[in-house]
């Protein structure tokens, strides 16, 4: 993070194989280096990944929604704290950059988006991620827009 804060993410190729691959590009590309994270519901998630930094944009390429719902059986993973998962519109095949971190259990999302990997340290990153301050996003009429930029220094692949 900007602030210098970190954490650490073990990535499941095993149940979401085309996700971690497009993640892991993107990482290594320098793609969410400087982000922000738009997106904050303490309890449920904190969401990135966006160049827009708006919700609405992605990289130039969509993948295929790895989950259940999709026709795609293998990926089990359970959306519970410290979850990493794709972000996607109402098309199950539109995840392209913006992912999601759980900051709480939402057993909804299970089968329905593609989870790819876990928090290992840094869950003290997460709770003040989750902790800053949100306002009224006039686009969406949800709660969830951070009063302050939170920012992504860089995302970086230890080991593949």
């Amino acid at each position: 993070m900007e602030n210098g804060d970190k954490m650490t993410f073990e990535l499941y190729p095993e149940y979401a194989p085309e996700t971690v691959s497009n993640f892991v590009s993107l990482a290594e590309s320098g793609f969410y280096d400087g982000l922000t994270f738009h997106r904050i519901i303490k309890g449920f998630m904190v969401q990135g990944g966006d160049p827009k930094g708006d919700g609405t944009g992605g990289s130039d390429k969509n993948i295929k929604g790895e989950f259940s719902s999709n026709g795609f059986a293998q990926n089990t993973l359970k959306h519970t704290k410290g979850i990493i998962s794709m972000a996607r519109s109402a098309d199950p095949d539109s995840a392209s950059s913006q992912f999601f971190i759980m900051d709480g259990t939402a057993a909804n999302l299970d089968g329905n988006y593609a989870a790819f990997g876990k928090l290992t340290s840094g869950e003290e990153t997460l709770d003040k991620i989750a902790n800053t301050p949100v306002e009224l996003n006039p686009n969406s009429g949800e709660v969830s827009h951070p009063t302050e930029k939170v920012i992504i220094k860089t995302v970086t692949v230890l080991e593949k």
